[in-house]
């Protein structure tokens, strides 16, 4: 550890590289992967309780289970992009694709 003005600091990307592996590897593409999918399932979830409906509801909207919508909602399995749509469009809500901006 490296000491600023009395501050410890510590370098952020050697501490991942560390726990998930060198940037590029196999072993950080799939702890890439994992939290995306992580995310994409506590957007949903937070969407899903704003819109003040249960897991049921949501998968008898979209033709599923609640059993999937949970899955979703835990990070443990990713929506087909189909998927993922219906279950915006049950919410009430769209997507908006938009440039990176450099």
């Amino acid at each position: 550890m490296k000491k600023a003005n009395d501050i410890e600091m510590f370098d952020v990307d050697a501490q991942l590289d560390a726990v998930f592996g060198k940037e590029g590897s196999p072993e950080r593409a799939m702890a890439e992967e994992r939290a995306n999918a992580f995310f994409t399932g506590q957007i949903i979830e937070d969407a899903r309780k704003r819109a003040n409906i249960t897991q049921e509801e949501l998968a008898q909207r979209i033709g599923s289970n609640k059993s999937y919508i949970s899955r979703v909602e835990k990070g443990r399995t990713e929506p087909k992009v189909s998927t993922f749509y219906r279950i915006i469009a049950a919410l009430g809500l769209t997507v908006e694709l938009t440039p990176v901006s450099s």
